[in-house]
């Protein structure tokens, strides 16, 4: 939460700067329609009309190159983080659990999700320059990892729902099982990637005076592929699988209540610090575009332009905070995840980055247990 926080701050800092200066600048102001507003459609889950504005189609007070470079931040962050679960995890030779090899693809999504920030970053400042097949490629990439990540918290809730409340022992045929799901989690989140892979093309806004990577959806039918495409975000890809971790972890609350096991307190601590991460980040985007989509449907009334404004910053930020995701969970496991500690001390001193003195204890211990990462 401490990385969540100071990015968040650098961006307002950046925000509050920036509106200083425009202060000084008269603004032209006019009746403001909400139809005629254009973003620059820098994410998979932006909605964008290619329309003429009275409204200015930048938004003032913000700047792009404060979000150039808290992405490159999370960027780099992440591809650490993630790439060093990535590891310990492959690198276990014993005691690796099914709810290891759901974080090991969890992560594997999370890296996924990292490589197109710096590509978001330069699009946020200097407009989309890498051409057609990249953005259809790195959109269709972006949506999968979201769809696969919420789709792996979802597993890992119903992993722990059978080996904490059912009890549930860990059978050979249960690993094979585990990896036969991954594989079906990522078919699924292809095959939901596809219509943004398909539908986004690279092409130059007039108004905006560069290139952009948009949705373009201009026939007959483009209000319900509009409509579809928002289901499919808000439930597919959000509420639905949220509903699983709810009952799943409902029912593990339930039973730790009559159980003194400390093991099983700290297993389910990692894992609701990485459901509650995943909340945080992605519900206020969930909401902001929600939000957004109403106002260029004109379900909500935006009467100035101030107004759509505020919306646009607010989808910029609550999109930062989202993207924070991919570099969230190796926190987690760092610092909650007792067993991945170990095992990563393990890893340091096989490589000889650490001496034997500061992970002899925690070699031992690795071998003597069989559970969880957590």
């Amino acid at each position: 939460m401490k990385l969540q926080l100071l990015i968040l701050t650098v961006l307002r800092c950046v925000v509050l700067t920036n509106q200083e200066n425009q202060e000084k600048q008269p603004m032209k102001t006019e009746e403001f329609n909400p139809d005629a507003f254009n973003t620059d459609g820098n994410s998979t889950f932006m909605y964008d009309e290619d329309l003429s504005a009275p409204c200015s189609l930048e938004v003032p007070g913000f700047n792009s190159l404060g979000l150039m470079v808290t992405y490159i931040g999370v960027f780099v962050l992440s591809i650490l983080g993630n790439g060093v679960v990535v590891y310990v995890i492959y690198s276990m030779e014993k005691g690796r659990g099914t709810t290891d090899i759901y974080l090991m693809h969890l992560a594997m999504a999370d890296l996924l999700f990292c490589v197109t920030l710096p590509f978001w970053a330069i699009n946020a400042q200097s407009g989309w320059i890498f051409g057609n097949f990249l953005c259809k490629l790195l959109s269709g990439f972006q949506e999968a990892s979201v769809y696969g990540g919420v789709f792996l918290l979802a597993c890992i809730s119903v992993d722990r729902h059978f080996v904490i409340v059912r009890a549930t022992r860990l059978r050979p045929f249960h690993r094979l099982l585990v990896k036969v799901t991954c594989g079906v989690v990522w078919l699924v989140a292809a095959v939901l990637s596809l219509p943004v892979a398909i539908l986004k093309e690279s092409m130059h806004d007039e108004d905006l005076g560069r290139t952009i990577c948009y949705e373009n959806i201009t026939n007959e039918s483009s209000d319900r592929w509009r409509v579809i495409m928002l289901v499919m975000r808000h439930s597919i890809g959000f509420f639905v699988p949220l509903v699983v971790m709810t009952v799943c972890y409902g029912w593990i609350v339930v039973a730790l209540i009559h159980t003194r096991n400390s093991q099983k307190h700290k297993a389910i601590r990692v894992i609701l610090a990485v459901v509650f991460a995943f909340v945080v980040c992605w519900l206020p985007y969930n909401i902001a575009v929600l939000i957004d989509t109403l106002t260029r449907k004109k379900t909500i009334a935006m009467e100035t332009c101030e107004t759509r404004y505020m919306v646009e910053v607010m989808l910029a930020v609550t999109q930062v905070l989202a993207f924070m995701h991919c570099a969230v969970n190796p926190v987690l496991y760092a610092f909650i995840g007792e067993k991945f500690r170990k095992h990563l001390l393990s890893a340091l001193y096989r490589h000889r980055l650490i001496s034997r003195k500061g992970s002899a204890s925690s070699v031992g211990s690795i071998r003597s247990r069989n559970t969880s990462i957590m």
